[in-house]
């Protein structure tokens, strides 16, 4: 007879685990979905630079290694469930993801104003940022040990840890897709938060829930491990601490080639990071299953095998980059929609990543098996290994992304990641031979680093047509000749030389200048219209160096005493100024100019500088982080920042585009200025690309008094920059004239406002990418277009010779 009566019934955990894991991949899900968000803001406050994402991606790996480390260093509160404590973490991150929002945003007014421009005063606002973001990935970070306390560290216990890590890269696959293709293009950053604030309310309660509904698992742990076992755990630390180096490394490095193979869109930074996470949940879950039949011994041997694959691995991935997508032949530009596109380039982005990927998750789950004893805490043990896992990643993102390839190019980078892989391998593989005096362990390892050797050899850079011409290289580089191609800190950028002779000026896959007619059109229009609308401009801003062309049309009117010119990439000012030195009239080199290296929109909002002229010049719309220089709030900070009687001039391309994003271009540009006009650059008397101009007040544009002013000797430089690019005279010029804001009021009617709140731009634009829809475009508009009676004034010979040339079309 048993005095104590009966003794309950085991409690069966894999009853409830399945909800654990649904519980988990839904917090994967909402992380993802605020690291997407707060990238946009990253853009917003930092600029679109290298510095964002390594911000970012060290600050999220930071956090995550700060909570895992620090819950796994503080013991179970007493009487506390892990699953209680748990929903009290996502309830945390939900209510700092809020603060998160809003507080970022203040970064540039309250901290940076006061220390200039340049990279100090950059690195500044991204030291702010990520203090900001600490506090909800330190609580993301904290997560997986409060809920692994709640399991064993038997085999089965170490299995469903893999599987939780699995299931929440799983969720986070989820939360990917979710913002990239669903909440953020169609709705903005406050509502794809507080859909992840939510996920997290949800996650909390329910685990609070569960907690009263189940036993504290932690209370019947074991002992933790004697202390003499601790000194053979080392080698896993230090594998799994490479392996993240190398994985966050090459997420780095393959993200920025495959943005120039696909088109840098926010729809291709989605898919590539959706289908990294796919490896790395789908490699977590085989892991998981392997753990579960090996001992210590056997899972660090594995292990190490797992990363003498990723080497391989690697050097697959590093070939496929250089020797085979770029030459796939499939034309991208086929079709128009993006469904299409879409499933070509998941395609290509599985068949060169995802190898890796499978092999880095695998490690997780293995290296938890390779560590553990039995008894142990399970939050101390998942803690360690996924402090050690994340400290790997910071140094990657940081290094790889800041440091090295600006410094030694990405195929260099790409040697570097074999090295970490076979690094991580002798780690766990070599104490392990010592141990077990295996021999043939000895000599497949041998044979394997000496294909480590031989691999390391055999990867090439990406061709210099591929930075040249991107997802266009197959159509377009048989015309060309390649003069110079290089890897800055932010962009890639290449020279060329068409087979008609024209340079050719290309950043990061795209032809962003030439001396093609039509171009140095633009980007001399760019530049003369506001200097010659203006009564006297001295002080400019031009916004992107780009071949300095536009730039250096101020470099020639006498008035301008000062030019400053903000570009973020430092590698292009010297090369473009030596290839493109005569047409940009060496402005690069005039006493005259002074660069900021650094993102514009930053600049124009700290400065406390005004400006005669403002002109802008960006990379498409299209291309991500890009839209912040076409919002409302920019447009604003560029009208505060113009003197009276100041002029704007901002590029908007016809081609690559489609109706709907270059009326939202135009309708946020006229939101700010409500006198804004429309100036066209015509290729073979159809539409190619316009730029707008806009002012404070009403504009009045006097022929008589231009021409007056290109008779002066002074202005003889003026007038023979014009005459290059096919003006003869003022009437010449503005008989590009295309439109005005109220003439287009009708056309614009329901245009989508860019904000930043939404930057919604980037998200049409994106969808836009292989249409050819120029032409049309260009003749809706010229439907509206009228001849402005209001705009233009002079004698009554010249208002009529502009009409003519206005209804022929000519110049």
């Amino acid at each position: 007879m048993n005095p104590k009566g009966p003794k309950p019934a085991a409690f069966d955990a894999s009853r409830y685990f399945p909800l654990l894991l649904t519980l988990f991949a839904l917090s994967g899900c909402s992380a993802l979905i605020y690291e997407i968000v707060w990238y946009q803001l990253l853009q917003l406050v930092i600029g679109s630079t290298t510095v964002s994402l390594a911000t970012l991606l060290a600050t999220f790996m930071g956090g995550l290694c700060l909570g895992s480390l620090g819950l796994a260093r503080v013991k179970p509160v007493a009487g506390m469930h892990p699953l209680r404590l748990y929903g009290l973490i996502e309830l945390g991150i939900g209510a700092c993801g809020i603060l998160a929002l809003f507080g970022m945003p203040l970064v540039d007014y309250v901290y940076t104003s006061a220390v200039g421009h340049g990279m100090p005063a950059m690195l500044l606002r991204a030291v702010v940022c990520a203090l900001c973001l600490l506090p909800p990935t330190i609580l993301m970070g904290a997560s997986l040990p409060a809920i692994s306390r709640w399991l064993e560290t038997s085999p089965r216990g170490i299995s469903w840890m893999g599987l939780l890590y699995g299931g929440n890269t799983a969720g986070a696959v989820l939360g990917c897709l979710l913002a990239g293709f669903y909440l953020l293009r169609l709705t903005d950053m406050t509502t794809a938060t507080f859909a992840a604030v939510a996920i997290n309310v949800v996650v909390g309660l329910v685990s609070i829930a569960l907690a009263k509904r189940t036993p504290a698992r932690a209370a019947e742990a074991a002992p933790a491990r004697p202390k003499t076992a601790a000194a053979g755990y080392w080698p896993v630390y230090l594998t799994i601490g490479l392996s993240g180096a190398a994985a966050l490394g090459a997420e780095v490095i393959w993200t920025r080639l495959l943005g120039l193979m696909l088109g840098a869109t926010v729809y291709t930074f989605s898919l590539i990071l959706a289908v990294f996470l796919v490896g790395l949940g789908v490699g977590s879950a085989l892991g998981a299953i392997m753990a579960r039949s090996r001992d210590a011994a056997g899972a660090r041997a594995a292990l190490g095998w797992c990363q003498v694959a990723a080497l391989v691995a690697i050097a697959w991935t590093a070939f496929m980059m250089a020797r085979s997508l770029p030459y796939w032949p499939i034309n991208p530009l086929l079709s128009t929609k993006p469904a299409y596109t879409f499933q070509v380039d998941v395609v290509r982005v599985i068949w060169a990543i995802l190898p890796a990927t499978l092999l880095w998750g695998m490690s997780f789950p293995l290296a938890l098996a390779g560590a553990a004893s039995a008894g142990e805490d399970p939050g101390r043990l998942v803690g360690r290994v996924y402090a050690a896992n994340t400290c790997g990643a910071i140094a990657g993102a940081l290094m790889f992304s800041i440091v090295l390839v600006p410094w030694i190019g990405t195929a260099n980078c790409q040697r570097v990641l074999l090295v970490l892989a076979a690094g991580a391998a002798l780690a766990t593989l070599v104490p392990h031979i010592r141990a077990h005096k295996s021999l043939v362990s000895a000599a497949g390892l041998a044979v394997a680093m000496v294909a480590g050797i031989y691999l390391y050899s055999t990867v090439e850079p990406v061709p210099g047509m591929l930075i040249a011409y991107g997802r266009r290289i197959m159509i377009s580089s048989s015309r060309s000749k390649l003069l110079y191609s290089g890897e800055g800190i932010n962009s890639s950028i290449a020279i060329t030389e068409w087979d008609d002779g024209a340079v050719q000026f290309h950043v990061s896959g795209k032809v962003e200048a030439s001396t093609e007619s039509y171009d140095m059109r633009l980007q001399r229009m760019l530049g003369h219209m506001p200097a010659l609308v203006h009564r006297n401009p001295e002080k400019v801003l031009i916004v992107g160096f780009g071949a300095g062309v536009t730039a250096g049309t101020f470099v020639v009117h006498p008035e301008v005493k000062r030019i400053v010119i903000c570009e973020m990439e430092p590698l292009i000012p010297p090369t473009a100024t030596k290839y493109f030195g005569r047409e940009n009239f060496d402005v690069k080199d005039d006493p005259r100019t002074q660069i900021v290296y650094d993102d514009a929109r930053h600049f124009v909002l700290t400065t406390p500088e005004k400006f005669d002229i403002i002109t802008s010049d960006p990379i498409h719309p299209w291309v991500k982080g890009s839209a912040t220089l076409y919002s409302r709030e920019y447009f604003r900070l560029v009208k505060e920042h113009l003197n009276p009687g100041g002029v704007v001039t901002q590029w908007v391309p016809l081609y690559e585009s489609d109706p709907e994003t270059v009326k939202s271009e135009l309708a946020t540009f006229f939101d700010v200025f409500p006198n804004g006009t429309v100036w066209a650059n015509e290729l073979d008397r159809g539409g190619y690309d316009v730029f707008l101009l806009g002012q404070n007040e009403p504009m009045k544009i006097d022929l008589d008094k231009i021409e007056d002013r290109l008779a002066q000797p002074a202005d003889a430089r003026v007038v023979e920059s014009l005459r290059e690019v096919g003006f003869r005279s003022a009437v010449d010029l503005f008989s590009v004239y295309a439109g005005q804001a109220e003439d287009l009021r009708p056309w614009l009617t329901g245009a989508e406002i860019n904000e930043d709140g939404n930057l919604r731009l980037q998200y049409l634009a994106g969808l836009a990418l292989n249409n050819s829809q120029e032409g049309g475009i260009y003749e809706q508009m010229l439907g509206y277009r009228r001849f402005p009676a209001n705009l233009f004034t002079g004698s009554g010979v010249r208002l009529q010779t502009l009409m003519a040339a206005m209804q022929a079309g000519s110049r």
